[in-house]
């Protein structure tokens, strides 16, 4: 999975739904999930509970934002909170009894869905995106070109306007196919991830 920060999505998906479909799967027995926002900017936090019986604790705030035709999904920065201490424990029990790494297994367990949340996120980001039909793709809008000699707007793709023949040239809009960012015209690389277009 890419460690990207910020992804786009184009199509029928608002930040609430994305918001609700974040909750319903991080609010569940070991983290804890809240959502705060407006309409067209939502934030979603996940924890670990706090008081977890196993286990480092760490905490993740995603943003959804209302962006042309979809969302934009910001990750911020992972926060730890007792996570490595508590894999350093285990693996100095490892080093000192190799049994004794039996009673340290939830610890364990826990340790690695924390250091998986990330990933986990994105997964159910992408599931939820693919279910409405949004994707990193150009929307329909967006995949339209206007004749800059009639102004009437053209399928993308196509080399010449519609409406009065004039060639369209090189001024088809395109996206990122790794995290959906609109390119303009003569980008080779993403602003956004840095991927070669």
């Amino acid at each position: 999975m890419q460690n990207m920060k910020r992804r786009f999505f184009h199509g029928k998906i608002t930040p609430v739904d994305v918001a609700q479909i974040l909750l319903a799967e991080f609010n569940r027995t070991n983290t804890h999930t809240q959502t705060f926002g407006t309409r067209d900017k939502m934030f979603v936090q996940i924890g670990t509970r706090p008081g977890a019986p196993s286990g480092g604790q760490t905490a993740l705030t995603v943003t959804i934002e209302s962006a042309p035709d979809g969302v934009m999904i910001e990750m911020g920065q992972q926060a730890w909170m007792g996570t490595a201490a508590s894999l350093g424990w285990s693996a100095f029990t490892a080093l000192r009894n190799p049994l004794g790494l039996l009673s340290r297994i939830d610890d364990i367990a826990q340790d690695l869905e924390n250091l998986q949340l990330p990933e986990n996120v994105w997964r159910t980001v992408e599931r939820a995106a693919e279910a409405v039909g949004a994707s990193h793709e150009l929307s329909e809008r967006f995949k339209r070109v206007t004749c800059e000699y009639c102004g009437a707007a053209t399928p993308v793709g196509d080399a010449t306007c519609l409406a009065c023949g004039a060639p369209l040239g090189k001024s088809q809009p395109t996206s990122c196919r790794s995290c959906g960012f609109v390119i303009l015209r003569g980008e080779t690389i993403c602003p956004n991830c840095g991927k070669q277009i």
